[in-house]
């Protein structure tokens, strides 16, 4: 599950981890509100406009701009509020903006100048352990850092007996070339950084930028936080913060009926049971001359009503030319799934495009008699290679 960035920089800010702070706002003149408020609280004359869509690459898309003056922010918000913006993370369409966020200046004259830095806690799936990456070059894209200054890279990884250690916290410090006051500040960074990443059992905190302003303070100017849906049980206060708003629609609908669900740019549906299956048969379709257009796993406990709405679901695409149903019975009866979808067959109408259906395990023999003589449209196959096979002829 995703997070906001100001949802974000709450829960980094609650774990010790100093932000630029800033006000969300859903309209012109609450901003405007805002904009005062942080003036009161913060001293700034300055204020940056944030779209808050879960997308990176906001700023390119004309969705962060500085505002100098009231008036101004009332007009950038106004502008950005209601807006599809459009960043190399979303799709051709954008994502709506359905609020800003109202942030301090951090970029204030100084003794000295400011530094960018790169840093995000992940887990390293080579290890098993977590790291955090960290990098000279913040403000830039960490895949073209990657790419043309791989020595700029630095990670550290965590050993889960220990923890991370002070010396750590320390070595990152230094990699970064930083002294003095900003030297201790980063290393509290880093530690809180890290604490809040493990307490929340997240997937990712990136940070980028991490700012050395110029009195020396290490802040947060931005965040991307995901966090592990499969610890949300334990984080009710976290699954609260999720906001459907900005995900696919269809994929919150399947959700709701507790079908795993991700919609891909392909022209063969398929319906499986259990991930590893899923992108087994994913494989096949792309074998057979095809493209999957979702990934669908309707679980080891699917009924009748669940394969329903899987069908629905699926032939809501209109680039589905054809309908893979590749089910192993092992927990889930065979001729169980099979009654679904004589059931979901029958109640949706004239299924208009060819179903392929394969049924394999737990009273598969059952299963197959009865899709044969349901009356119905349908090929029933037992091999893999025959589902394959039926693919390329259907799709030829």
């Amino acid at each position: 599950m995703n997070l906001h960035e100001y949802q974000g920089k709450e829960l980094l800010n609650s774990f010790g981890v100093s932000i630029q702070r800033g006000i969300v706002a859903t309209t012109p003149d609450k901003a405007v509100a805002a904009a005062e408020k942080l003036t009161v609280d913060t001293g700034t004359s300055w204020w940056v406009i944030k779209a808050q869509i879960h997308a990176g690459g906001r700023g390119k898309g004309g969705g962060v701009k500085l505002a100098k003056s009231l008036e101004e922010v009332k007009n950038i918000a106004n502008e950005i509020l209601g807006m599809h913006l459009i960043t190399p993370q979303t799709s051709a369409e954008g994502k709506l903006v359905n609020q800003v966020l109202i942030a301090e200046d951090v970029y204030y004259p100084g003794k000295s100048e400011t530094s960018e830095f790169y840093m995000s806690v992940l887990l390293n799936r080579g290890t098993g352990r977590n790291m955090i990456m960290y990098s000279t070059e913040g403000g830039m894209d960490i895949e073209a850092v990657a790419a043309k200054t791989p020595h700029l890279i630095f990670t550290e990884e965590i050993d889960p007996k220990v923890g991370l250690t002070g010396f750590q916290c320390r070595k990152v410090a230094f990699n970064l070339g930083l002294s003095g006051t900003a030297f201790k500040e980063m290393t509290k960074f880093v530690f809180a950084l890290y604490t809040a990443y493990d307490k929340t059992d997240s997937s990712l905190f990136e940070i980028n930028p991490v700012l050395k302003t110029s009195d020396d303070k290490i802040l947060a100017v931005d965040s991307k936080v995901s966090i592990d849906d499969n610890s949300l049980f334990r984080h009710k206060d976290l699954a609260e913060l999720r906001d459907k708003r900005e995900e696919d629609p269809t994929e919150v609908e399947a959700g709701e009926y507790g079908l795993n669900f991700v919609k891909l740019d392909g022209n063969v549906g398929c319906m499986v049971n259990g991930a590893g299956l899923a992108m087994a048969t994913m494989d096949i379709i792309k074998m057979a001359g095809g493209n999957p257009a979702n990934f669908l796993d309707v679980g080891g406990t699917a009924d009748a009503k669940r394969v329903e709405q899987a069908f629905r679901i699926i032939l809501r695409d209109k680039n589905v030319k054809a309908l893979l149903v590749n089910i192993f019975g092992g927990i889930v009866r065979c001729d169980r799934v099979a009654q679904g979808i004589v059931d979901a067959y029958n109640n949706i109408g004239d299924i208009n495009i060819p179903l392929i259906v394969r049924l394999e395990g737990t009273n598969a023999k059952e299963a197959k008699k009865l899709i044969d003589e349901s009356g119905l449209k349908v090929e029933s196959v037992i091999l893999l290679q025959e589902a394959a096979d039926k693919v390329a002829e259907v799709l030829a």
